[in-house]
Order: C-alpha cells, then sequence, then structure tokens
C-alpha cells in the first residue's frame, strides 16, 4: 500500500487510536504533531511537525498526501481562522480528500456554541477545491465523565434533556474506517453517536454503579452556572461555550441517536455503561 494518510492530532486519544488501526492494517501514514516526543511509534508511520497557526509548516507537513484526517484546533477564539490555515495548506499541498472531525448539528445557529465553529469549517471545506467527508461527533462519554467534580457531582443548566454521547474508541473506529477507503466516504456526513439518549441523572447512576462512588447531577440555572464558573477565571466566551453544553442538551439538540457508527462499523456502538467499566474500549 502505497497511499499515504496523514493524521493530525496523532498524540492526542482519536488520533493515536485512529492512527494504530491504521498501522494494524499495514496502512502508510504521517503523523502530524505539535510535539513530537509524544508521538506513538508505530510501523509504516512517520512524523511531522506542525500547528494551524503555522502556515508553511503545515504545507510542509501535508505535502505527498492524497488524504488529510483534520482534527479540531484547541478551543481558542481564533479557532475558525486557525482551521482556514490548515485548510488553504492541505489545498496548496495538494491534498485531495479531507476527513473533518466535526459535531453533530454543526451549523451557524447550533446552540452548543463550539458547534458553530465546525459549521464554519465545514463552510471552508466545502467551498475548497478538495473532497470531503464530515464525521459529527456527539459529546464523548469520558469526556462527560471529567465534567463530573471531585465530590462526585455534575452540574449545569441541562434539565431533563437527554445526550447520545459516544465513545471515543468508536470514533477512532470510525476514523479508521473512512481512512482506508475514503473515496467511499467522499462527499458524505457522518453523525456519530453512542447507542442510546441518557439524562445527566442517568449517566450519573451508571458512574455510580461503576465505581462504586455516589455521583449525581445538580440542576443549575443559567445565571447559576455562570456563577459557579467564576472560579476558573476563564473568558467570557469560553464560559459560555461551557453552559452552552448543558442548554444544548436541555433544548434537546444532542439527544438524536444515528445508527451510522454501527453501519460503518458492523457492531454495536459502545454504551455508556461499557465505557465507564472499560469494556470495550
Amino acid at each position: 500500500m502505497t497511499t499515504l494518510i496523514g493524521i493530525t492530532g496523532a498524540t492526542g486519544r482519536v488520533g493515536r487510536a485512529a492512527a494504530r488501526h491504521l498501522a494494524d492494517g499495514g496502512y502508510a501514514t504521517r503523523l502530524i504533531v505539535r510535539d513530537p516526543a509524544r508521538t506513538p511509534t508505530l510501523p509504516r508511520s512517520e512524523v511531522a511537525v506542525a500547528s494551524y497557526d503555522d502556515a508553511p509548516a503545515c504545507r510542509a507537513a501535508y505535502e505527498g498526501l492524497d488524504t488529510l484526517f483534520l482534527v479540531s484546533a484547541t478551543e481558542s477564539a481564533d479557532r475558525v481562522a486557525q482551521h482556514r490555515t490548515a485548510v488553504d495548506a492541505a489545498v496548496a499541498a495538494g491534498v485531495r480528500q479531507l476527513v473533518y472531525l466535526s459535531f453533530v448539528g454543526a451549523g451557524p445557529d447550533a446552540g452548543f456554541l463550539l458547534a458553530r465553529d465546525h459549521g464554519a469549517t465545514e463552510e471552508l471545506i466545502a467551498a475548497a477545491p478538495v473532497e470531503w467527508t464530515f464525521l459529527r461527533d456527539n459529546l464523548y462519554t469520558e469526556a462527560i465523565q471529567t465534567m463530573f467534580g471531585d465530590d462526585g457531582v455534575i452540574r449545569g443548566p441541562a434539565g431533563r434533556g437527554r445526550v447520545a454521547s459516544v465513545s471515543q474508541a468508536d470514533v477512532a473506529a470510525v476514523v479508521a474506517h473512512v481512512l482506508e477507503d475514503p473515496t467511499a466516504h467522499t462527499g458524505r456526513t457522518y453523525e456519530l453517536t453512542g447507542p442510546e439518549a441518557l439524562t445527566l441523572d442517568e449517566i450519573a447512576a451508571l458512574l455510580t454503579t461503576a465505581t462504586g462512588r455516589p455521583h449525581r447531577y445538580v440542576a443549575e440555572t443559567v445565571q447559576e452556572a455562570f456563577a459557579s464558573r467564576a472560579r476558573y477565571e476563564a473568558p467570557r466566551w469560553l464560559v459560555e461555550a461551557w453552559v452552552s453544553t448543558y442548554t444544548a442538551v436541555a433544548d434537546g439538540e444532542l439527544e438524536h441517536v444515528s445508527d451510522d457508527v454501527p453501519a460503518l462499523l458492523g457492531r454495536p456502538a459502545t454504551t455508556v455503561a461499557e465505557v465507564f467499566s472499560g469494556r470495550r474500549t
């Protein structure tokens, strides 16, 4: 196999796991990272160093690639501008197809504010002279687990809304599946969710069962949510994004259960209970 597949974010959970899937399948990869010391050692892989705010480095890192997996940049006020730099560099380097890790409901009117960045990025890619595939994932189940405090409580204005969270392992497996034969997925948008939509109360109960320690959800008003997060001294836009995670749940934006994961992988999507218990990860 001579086609070279580029993987950005190869030191992250999803990028690293996707790269390992591809290595196990005999595919040649270029792992594009910011910190080469954290790069996994995999067969048939090479390493390039680039960050999305460095256009020359991105272009050099993308040269010779047929397909590029593009993860989103770290949350920042200029994230869309960073994505534009990466997309422009990919076009200049002659990349044929971009596979972008987006978010469910991506678009200018998304209630989850960070999904608006994803929508703007999808527009950039769709307008570029490249083929594309969009992988829109829901909230990661693993990320929800980290949202519980040391006291076992998750707080926010989610009401009785439900979230069809997805495991990072499932997302990585889908990424690898698409990258193995990207032309089969040209122009497609997939929604990556878990097999069930649960309330935060139900998620807390599952975490209690898995850990043996009590976990619970405490509902907040929007005003209370801003007040309880003031101690982090984060920028206003970021706090608004944090709070919008919960209001998007409350408004039903994250409750849709898609069959794209099982359809692509040929097996059921991983449940929240399986993630918390360490099964199928």
